[in-house]
């Protein structure tokens, strides 16, 4: 008989649910398996060209993906999200798969489908993965390809898409709203949910690239909608700020908004972050969540220990304080932090500072505001 794999389970049936309630505990973790991509996005803050030989010398091997994924299932992890670059670049995707469904993990990969062949198809069907999102950046050939700069990439999109939804494979789509498909955001709202009945959503906020490289900055800038965009487009979406409305008192909870002990607002970090997740990028590197990549906050797996990088390493960064006055008076008292952009990862891809108040997070927060109150 073939083996049944589960793909779903609602969350109080796992053991580990007690224990998130109590405290810290794992409950999932990202590996990103490369940051090299066969697409050249405009707005992408992480991708490297297909074949840096140096990115893919630096990558994790499959016995180390297999250590990371034991240790982390040690913990308590039950659900691990594979990410890059575009993970199936790498040739030995199946390996990484394989290494971490072996732990006993449910597995989702995120994929620009442009790479999916029939022999994926046939490994997920085989080896079903809890969910593929794919990204899509336009509904048609020029504004995908403007996105992507890549010629030829709207139909390897549409081949690789067509072979996953006809795969019985839950997937689920998302979009990027970018200057470049702007035009398009609602025709890609449109195409998603005809092809799926999850979720699909479009993310407004650009990041700033990992490298600080000035010229992929300058272009993401570029390609930044305004705050009044934002939110016109958001309002636009039924689906969108329907959500947003009803959710916008509870996107941070009382508890979580301060860390357990802290007297006041200097501790920076009040989203969440590293009390049940963890990312692990392409060369092993841990970090408490995908956009924060500081210097001093990045933990190499390859010299120590996940249970060493999460009991000790990530509550020292998370009891990290500030007690710069504009902080304090702007973002740490701010009513509308439920609608913001800002957290210190955003706020050092943008100032280079952890604790500096970004002002175009601002006027987004202040439009989104607006948009709730005359609705």
């Amino acid at each position: 008989m073939p083996r049944e794999f589960v793909v779903r389970r609602p969350l109080p049936e796992f053991g580990l649910w007690d224990k998130m309630s109590a405290g810290r505990a794992v409950f999932s973790f990202d590996l990103e398996a490369t940051a090299r991509c066969n697409l050249d996005c405009r707005h992408c803050y992480i991708n490297l060209p297909a074949g840096d030989r140096a990115a893919r010398k630096s990558e994790l091997t499959i016995d180390e993906i297999g250590r990371v994924g034991g240790e982390a299932a040690a913990l308590g992890a039950v659900w691990c999200l594979i990410t890059g670059g575009e993970p199936l670049l790498r040739k030995d995707f199946f390996d990484v798969y394989r290494a971490l469904l072996g732990k006993g993990l449910l597995i989702s990969l995120f994929t620009n489908a442009t790479l999916v062949t029939d022999e994926h198809v046939r490994f997920f069907r085989k080896f079903p993965p809890r969910d593929i999102e794919v990204t899509v950046y336009g509904v048609t050939r020029e504004t995908y390809e403007r996105v992507t700069r890549t010629r030829g990439s709207f139909d390897a999109f549409q081949r690789g898409l067509d072979r996953l939804l006809a795969s019985g494979v839950t997937i689920r789509l998302k979009a990027m709203a970018l200057r470049s498909n702007k035009h398009e955001i609602a025709a890609i709202g449109e195409f998603c949910r005809a092809r799926t009945r999850d979720y699909y959503r479009f993310d407004p906020q650009l990041h700033l690239r990992f490298d600080r490289d000035e010229a992929r900055n300058a272009a993401i800038r570029a390609e930044r909608l305004s705050d009044r965009e934002v939110a016109r487009l958001e309002r636009a979406d039924p689906h969108r700020f329907g959500a947003l409305k009803a959710a916008c008192g509870d996107l941070l909870p009382a508890e979580a908004s301060t860390p357990a002990g802290a007297p006041d607002c200097r501790h920076i970090f009040r989203c969440g972050v590293g009390q049940r997740s963890f990312v692990v990028g392409p060369e092993g590197l841990l970090r408490p969540c995908l956009s924060l990549h500081h210097p001093e906050f990045l933990y190499d797996l390859r010299k120590g220990g996940l249970a060493d990088a999460w009991k000790r390493f990530l509550p020292q960064v998370l009891a990290r304080t500030s007690d710069r006055p504009e902080y304090l008076e702007k973002c740490g008292k701010c009513p509308l932090v439920n609608l913001c952009l800002w957290c210190p990862a955003h706020a050092y891809l943008e100032t280079g500072e952890l604790d500096s108040p970004v002002s175009s997070f601002c006027r987004i927060a202040e439009a989104r505001a607006e948009g709730l109150k005359s609705h």
